[in-house]
């Protein structure tokens, strides 16, 4: 437990979170498993560089992030956002079943 806070503070310190006055509002890209799929409460567990962090859907995606793969990897592009989980962008599933294999941001393909 110990190691994951310490992981975690050292992700947060290199990406500029901890210092409020050099974030800004970003993209960035995951290539990551799908951990969870949090329907009820709009949101995706995914996993990258040690770290395990949820990312928040939009409403645009709400009808579809039950389509995600569980296990599945996924390329997903997120807004990050200065005290709040990283807000869904886009995804690609790269493997894994799913009848939503892209999601442009606006609809499924």
């Amino acid at each position: 437990m110990r190691s994951g806070l310490l992981i975690l503070a050292l992700i947060l310190c290199l990406t500029g979170v901890t210092n409020p006055g050099l974030t800004a509002a970003a993209e960035k890209s995951y290539y990551s498993p799908i951990i969870n799929v949090d329907v009820e409460n709009s949101r995706i567990l995914i996993s990258t560089l040690g770290a395990v962090f949820w990312v928040e859907v939009p409403d645009e995606a709400k009808a579809h992030i039950e389509k995600l793969p569980q296990s599945g990897l996924v390329d997903i592009v997120v807004e990050t956002r200065e005290g709040q989980p990283p807000l869904l962008k886009t995804w690609k599933v790269k493997s894994g079943e799913s009848t939503c294999l892209h999601f442009d941001g606006k609809v499924c393909k």
